[in-house]
């Protein structure tokens, strides 16, 4: 099976979420710049969660370059990540409309928590597929941040009762662990 109708699926589900996303914010009443600010958490809200699905939309990409042949194992696997990613537009959503409080910001790091676990399982149904030797196997490696973010997301979720400043300045931080290119794939492809 060929890979470019998985990808272009991908492609269209991660669009479709990001368009529900904004159209979840909602357009004031008013037209003085002041009527903005109670949108304030909603737009900071839809900023991180914009830079998360950029962030799995990139990585995606640079992963399906490694792929050669898509397996049903694939297919699921790549279906149980976009499930877990069509949820961020609702926890998004009621994070941004409750001041991040806890129990939102809660259920917010549990979807990025799943939405990485799904996203690991992809990655190794894709290695499992293509061998240890395959690109992917090679650029993958050790896979530091695939590891320690999922740890970052049950501690937010853990600070999310307490403090959930906190939890939202470990899911910043994973973002920004991630915003910056991995560049593992395409050095292999040099």
């Amino acid at each position: 099976m060929q890979k470019g109708r998985l990808e272009a699926f991908s492609d269209g589900v991660l669009a479709i979420i990001i368009t529900i996303m904004v159209l979840e914010i909602k357009v004031p009443h008013g037209e003085e710049f002041t009527d903005l600010i109670p949108l304030i958490p909603v737009f900071l809200s839809y900023v991180l969660s914009f830079i998360y699905l950029s962030i799995y939309w990139n990585n995606h990409h640079h992963m399906m370059h490694t792929v050669k042949k898509v397996t049903g194992s694939i297919l699921w696997a790549n279906l149980h990540l976009l499930f877990w990613l069509s949820l961020v537009p609702f926890v998004t959503g009621w994070m941004g409309e409750n001041n991040f409080s806890s129990k939102p910001m809660a259920l917010y790091g549990f979807v990025l928590l799943m939405a990485a676990i799904a996203y690991f399982i992809l990655q190794n149904q894709i290695i499992k597929t293509h061998g240890k030797e395959s690109v992917l196997a090679q650029a993958v490696g050790k896979d530091l941040k695939g590891k320690v973010s999922p740890v970052l997301y049950v501690i937010g979720i853990a600070a999310s009762w307490v403090a959930p400043w906190a939890a939202g300045a470990i899911f910043i931080l994973v973002a920004l662990i991630w915003l910056v290119p991995d560049k593992r794939i395409e050095t292999i492809y040099k």
